[in-house]
């Protein structure tokens, strides 16, 4: 499928309180329950949920009061994606990236530019993401160019893991423009945009984060922002991690509750265990013992890294806060990284065969937590964390960290 059109959306509400933003993640979860089997399995677009996600304001959660949005948490956002990804964790990645691009806007932006594109994100805008290059070196190695033509600066390149793209309004991009990296924002529809469905993982399959093809598209130059320095202090790694890891949680909540479920009402007990329900199996009490207690202590580390956030004061930012933000969220990441793919692979081991039958979807949970892992590897969060506490250093700064 290939999309050269965003999908129109009525105007967003603007929520008023934690309360109310977490009133409609779960709605939006308990929605999502439904047919989350079926739509992994036949890469079915969660569209109209996603577009609850907007109407119901949780697009704005995370704009300052000052640009008329909601002006909330870091606690509640990471609840409201850990609760609607327990349901449906393609759901919760879908706008992952528009709440990057949004701490990215507060940390780069002119106040024009905040104004203009934040009042459009609380209107009920979705901003989506032109990933990185689909053929360079690393994320950070931006290929795609800005030059001047006889119409104005236009853009041309190919980028990959677009996640949002397909549904945005605003589509965000980075290019070289001269000498400098900038980041571009796009509104879509726009000539020479070409955005290809052609995502293709095992795993967080109805992301659509696939190809955006970008051929001499026009660049309003007053919708562009250079990338900051590597060395400037900036908490939109730690915001965007923080989301990764409340979409780990969430699946690894979603496969500890359905793994409970069908242990109790479709699995056999083992031969040997002596009890008449798997149940009651001792090995499998153990098991499930240990697993709610990794997932606690992730989900504990979760809201801890979120308070670190929240006791920033974002006009004061410093390396060493940033750093210590960074490092919390990394912490919290290692574990969710961890129970996602544990809870996910115990609740096929203690379902017994019947567990893998296609009829049930069980395996979507290990498939999604295996994928959306591999987004930012854990290994490089246990040395950052370990570098930060032996020998002072900090971490990168990007959005990765």
């Amino acid at each position: 499928m290939t999309q050269n059109n965003h999908y129109a959306n009525p105007r967003a509400v603007v929520l008023a309180s934690d309360a109310d933003a977490l009133a409609a993640a779960r709605h939006i979860a308990e929605q999502a329950k439904a047919g989350a089997v079926e739509r992994d399995q036949q890469r079915i677009y969660p569209l109209e949920l996603l577009n609850q996600f907007t109407q119901l304001g949780l697009g704005s959660i995370s704009v300052p009061h000052q640009f008329g949005g909601a002006g909330l948490s870091f606690q509640t956002l990471a609840e409201v994606f850990r609760l609607i990804s327990a349901s449906d964790p393609s759901l919760g990645q879908i706008p992952q990236n528009h709440f990057g691009l949004i701490q990215f806007i507060l940390g780069e932006g002119t106040p024009q530019q905040q104004q203009q594109l934040l009042s459009a994100v609380v209107s009920g805008q979705r901003l989506g993401n032109g990933g990185p290059e689909k053929n360079s070196k690393h994320t950070r190695d931006v290929q795609a160019t800005i030059v001047t033509t006889s119409r104005g600066k236009a853009l041309t390149g190919e980028k990959f893991y677009s996640t949002g793209a397909l549904f945005a309004d605003i589509l965000v991009t980075t290019a070289i423009d001269g000498e400098q990296p900038v980041m571009a924002f796009i509104p879509l529809p726009a000539e020479g945009v070409e955005i290809v469905d052609d995502w293709s993982g095992i795993g967080q399959r109805t992301t659509a984060s696939g190809t955006v093809k970008l051929q001499q598209v026009l660049i309003d130059n007053t919708l562009t922002m250079p990338l900051p320095a590597s060395e400037k202090p900036t908490l939109r790694g730690a915001v965007s991690q923080l989301i990764q890891a409340a979409i780990d949680a969430g699946i690894a909540q979603g496969a500890l509750d359905e793994a409970l479920e069908f242990v109790r009402s479709s699995s056999r007990p083992w031969v040997d265990a002596g009890v008449s329900r798997n149940a009651d199996d001792p090995y499998i009490l153990a098991d499930v013992g240990r697993i709610s207690t990794e997932l606690s202590a992730a989900n504990a580390l979760l809201v801890r890294a979120a308070r670190v956030l929240d006791s920033i004061d974002p006009r004061a930012l410093t390396a060493e806060n940033c750093a210590q933000a960074s490092i919390a969220v990394a912490e919290a990441k290692v574990l969710t990284t961890e129970i996602a793919l544990r809870a996910s692979e115990k609740l096929l081991e203690w379902g017994g065969s019947r567990a893998t039958l296609l009829r049930h979807g069980l395996d979507r949970h290990w498939r999604n937590a295996r994928t959306h892992t591999l987004h930012d590897p854990v290994r490089w969060k246990t040395h950052a964390i370990g570098n930060f506490y032996l020998n002072g250093e900090h971490p990168a700064r990007h959005a990765w960290i």
